[in-house]
């Protein structure tokens, strides 16, 4: 696998087309991160880190809608690839949707969303949007 995050990113995408409950993805530093960046923003519901003897995995609980079943990310996009490192500055920071939307950011000081990294003042790689 070249690309880690985007597999990360496409089995979510793939469990909420599905409409499955639970997603298992194998552990990161940097999906258990990701992931707890979507939770403490209401993208899904719950996680959990399971130790295993060949490599750990993370345990996502999908949110939807109580009434509609409709899921809690619309979209989930790869935004910086290994082949095409996307940067931003602190001044050209992206705007997901006008602010209803998060974007991902890689900055020296962890990953944080945009509008964290604004209020930082800092800049760094753009991994993801989602809304």
């Amino acid at each position: 696998m070249t690309d880690p995050i985007a597999d990360y990113l496409t089995r979510i995408r793939n469990a909420y087309m599905a409409g499955k409950k639970v997603v298992e993805i194998p552990s990161s530093k940097m999906k258990e991160g990701l992931t707890k960046i979507l939770c403490e923003k209401g993208y899904i519901l719950s996680y959990k880190v399971v130790e295993g003897t060949p490599y750990n995995t993370i345990k996502i609980a999908l949110k939807y809608h109580p009434q509609t079943k409709m899921a809690a990310i619309k979209k989930i996009e790869r935004v910086s690839t290994p082949g095409l490192r996307r940067y931003t500055d602190v001044k050209d920071m992206p705007r997901v949707l006008n602010g209803l939307g998060i974007a991902v950011i890689s900055t020296s000081k962890g990953l944080v969303t945009d509008k964290e990294a604004r209020e930082m003042g800092v800049g760094g790689e753009v991994i993801c949007y989602v809304y």
